[in-house]
């Protein structure tokens, strides 16, 4: 394996910890900026991913971090479902309704 390979598996799960705490301050500026850095990150992972090979306990690190990145995800948007449906109200000229 290239010896940079899991610092970007690392500095991936990190940017997502980073978007979560953004997400629950209701930051959704920093949680764009974080997403973009994100996009770069995971072209960059592809890239020196390509033809790279993983040790069995490399494999099981990355397993580790894959499930905090996907975790993390998940909270995002379950954070994010209340925000972008004002969003959507707010774009449609719709007013918010309360139930």
């Amino acid at each position: 394996m290239k010896p940079q390979l899991m610092g970007y598996y690392q500095a991936l799960e990190k940017a997502s910890a980073d978007m979560l705490s953004a997400a629950r301050q209701a930051d959704w500026e920093q949680v764009v900026k974080l997403e973009g850095a994100c996009v770069l990150l995971i072209a960059q992972l592809k890239q020196a991913a390509d033809g790279a090979g993983l040790a069995p306990a490399e494999e099981q690190a990355k397993g580790r971090l894959m499930q905090r990145i996907l975790l993390n995800d998940a909270e995002i948007r379950n954070l994010a479902e209340p925000w972008l449906e004002d969003l959507d109200r707010l774009l449609n000229g719709r007013p918010r309704t309360l139930h």
